[in-house]
């Protein structure tokens, strides 16, 4: 992983059954932490401590809505492709593909491809 968040953090954040069902909401579409209480039948409180975990760990955004009615609200989508963890010479490495657009998705690939 490129950022200084541990390895055994992320994988504690992907591990955790509610936040994995929170991620799996949100990665069919954007919800806004009520339609995700109901939908994953987990309390209000449950649902905005895994995301602001999801949050800490930069696997999902936040966006304001506006209703109808013009109240504003939040929403939150998946901010993640795949994750793929490797464990390589006794380390486990973490690897999180994030959605980015194409131009920077060919300059990773370029990187990448340079480091190796």
């Amino acid at each position: 992983m490129a950022d200084d968040r541990s390895i055994e953090d992320v994988l504690d954040t992907i591990g955790d059954q509610h936040a994995r069902t929170v991620l799996a909401a949100i990665s069919r579409q954007p919800r806004s932490a009520k339609e995700l209480a109901e939908e994953c039948d987990l309390s209000l409180p449950t649902i905005y401590r895994r995301l602001e975990l999801l949050q800490d760990h930069d696997l999902i955004i936040e966006q304001t809505a506006v209703a109808e009615d013009g109240n504003h609200y939040n929403v939150y989508e998946c901010n993640f492709d795949s994750t793929v963890i490797q464990l390589e010479d006794d380390e486990y490495k973490v690897r999180i593909y994030r959605r980015e657009n194409l131009p920077d998705r060919f300059t990773q690939l370029w990187d990448d491809l340079g480091a190796e």
